[in-house]
Order: C-alpha cells, then structure tokens, then sequence
C-alpha cells in the first residue's frame, strides 16, 4: 500500500500507484477530496500534456499547488491520465 501523508493527514492510498519519473500516481477515487482545494495554477509538460493542480488544506495550514494531474493526456502518458500525483513536501511512500 502507498500512501501520501502531509501535516500528518493521509491524502492517498492504493495498491495501485502508477509510477513515471520517479512520483507515484494514485488513481483519482483513492485522493482524499476533503483535503483539496481547486488550483488555478497549470503548466506543461512537453510529452505528458497540461497539468492543472490542487493546493493541499489540512488542519488549517495550506500547502499551495502540491498535487497535480492531467486530465488530458498525450498517448505516450495516457497510463497516468486522471491520476494525482504529490510533491512539496509531501511525504508518498509505504
């Protein structure tokens, strides 16, 4: 089981992590939506497509732009299309 923890809450779990260019990719139904908040933020990836984003909220402390997906991938990154995946300081692991 993987699981992605920030501020001591778990955000993800699943057997089923999807892992390119060393981040994990959990599929969209084992996110925790309580703890995202919508991001206007996005940015491109040359091989993968448009990543949009969510900031983390958790115990009243915000964790801004720290999961991200693509909901439109290119066919070589179609694997992790729909999937979220963590950074700044979120700890993913087992």
């Amino acid at each position: 089981m993987v699981r992605a923890v920030w501020n001591g809450a778990v955000i993800a779990e699943s057997k089923d992590t999807v892992v390119v260019e060393g981040n994990h990719y959990f599929p969209r139904d084992s996110v925790k939506d309580e703890f995202l908040v919508p991001s206007s933020h996005q940015s491109e990836c040359g091989w993968k497509g448009t990543a949009h984003y969510f900031t983390l909220e958790v115990g009243g402390e915000r964790n801004q732009d720290a999961a991200w997906y693509y909901p439109l991938t290119t066919l070589e990154a179609e694997k992790i299309q729909g999937r979220v995946a963590f950074w700044h300081g979120v700890t993913v692991g087992d």
